[in-house]
């Protein structure tokens, strides 16, 4: 089990009523895609290219031709092979690339003992707005399984792989951690179904995979992450987030495409919902997780993240939880957002370091 870790004040805040709060959401997702394009202020002491060597843009699958890539950081000093992170981005399923995450993977480059692959996966509007949302889950997994594969040619030790994400790749993270043992050839829309990776192994398929007891991680980060998608769709999200679609240059639907909804289809969102999915520690063990969340956080509030780690506490799972006491949504993105008063300078620092104690707790125990 990892060290105990330094926490902020933890409250405990009740679910919101959310419908009544649409404009106010709007609002704070607009802020959030003014963020993607703010400055980025780069120090020295939070990046040093001299202590990693970076692979840009490596590809890594060409789901339906179009290639999805990550970039690869590895230390330049070291015993390798080297534990390795997969980190996922946010953005709503919708907007963003990996690009978001420089700064937090050059960070933890230069201050940890990790491989980073800071991934690219499709997105909702991508296809001509086609893509839906098990498909992006079926590219998080296939982004791990790919890592697990090939990491040995970057310095990286694919038995030794940990997961995390902020907001949607908060979500992604838990889906890899809780679903990836539900794997199928058939994909999604088959009965009983299952996820197909988009990148599988040379020879093996995703029942070779599951047999084998699934995508299997050794730690997982998820970071003010969507763990409940089921609710939220009752709640209306796939309605607010229009500011997403449109920012994205798709026109906006659900998120499994015009003829789904949570009213006639809830058995879907159910599947993509990690807190719908976390088994008994006497029937499947999970890894470690650390469940991060902002303290003044309205889009995912610290109350829905605490119930996700509650449930996986109560099943027996190894979890812990960290607020950042006063921080809002997107505190590890890249840049800095004057209108929401958060810069990666000052806000992500601390958090990176709480996740690469954490890191350490699991990967080096002896060390510290």
């Amino acid at each position: 089990m990892p060290a105990p870790l330094p926490s902020g004040t933890c409250v405990t805040i009740a679910r919101p009523r959310l419908r009544p709060q649409a404009f106010a959401l709007l609002c704070l997702v607009s802020l959030l895609v003014l963020s993607a394009c703010s400055t980025r202020e780069e120090l020295p002491q939070h990046n040093d290219p001299g202590k990693y060597t970076i692979a840009r843009n490596v590809v890594w699958a060409s789901p339906d031709g179009a290639d999805l890539a990550m970039d690869i950081y590895t230390p330049n000093a070291g015993a390798e092979p080297f534990p390795v992170v997969v980190m996922f981005h946010g953005g709503g399923w919708l907007i963003n690339d990996k690009s978001i995450m420089d700064q937090a993977a050059a960070y933890l480059a230069t201050h940890g003992r990790y491989v980073i692959c800071n991934v690219d996966y499709r997105l909702l509007g991508d296809r001509d707005n086609t893509v839906t949302l098990d498909e992006i889950v079926e590219d998080a997994f296939g982004a791990v399984l790919w890592v697990q594969e090939n990491i040995g040619a970057y310095g990286g030790d694919g038995a030794r792989v940990a997961v995390t994400g902020d907001s949607a790749g908060g979500h992604l993270t838990a889906m890899v951690v809780n679903r990836g043992d539900w794997l199928s050839s058939d994909g999604f829309a088959a009965q009983p179904g299952g996820f197909n990776p988009t990148y599988l192994p040379p020879g093996r398929t995703a029942e070779d995979i599951a047999g084998r007891g699934g995508i299997q991680v050794q730690a997982a980060i998820p970071n003010y992450g969507a763990f409940d998608l089921y609710q939220a769709a009752l709640n209306g999200f796939e309605g607010w987030s229009n500011i997403f679609w449109y920012m994205g240059g798709a026109m906006p639907r659900g998120v499994f495409g015009d003829d789904m909804n949570v009213d006639d289809n809830p058995d879907l969102y159910r599947r993509v919902s990690p807190i719908s999915h976390i088994p008994d520690a006497t029937q499947r063990q999970l890894p470690p997780q650390l469940v991060t969340a902002g303290g003044e956080d309205t889009l995912v509030t610290p109350a829905s993240v605490q119930a996700y780690v509650k449930r996986l506490q109560s099943s027996g799972q190894p979890a812990q939880y960290w607020e950042y006491a006063g921080k809002p949504h997107a505190y590890l993105d890249s840049g800095s957002n004057p209108i929401m008063g958060t810069a990666f300078a000052t806000d992500a620092p601390p958090a990176l370091d709480v996740m690469l104690q954490f890191l350490d707790g699991v990967f080096y125990p002896s060390s510290g």
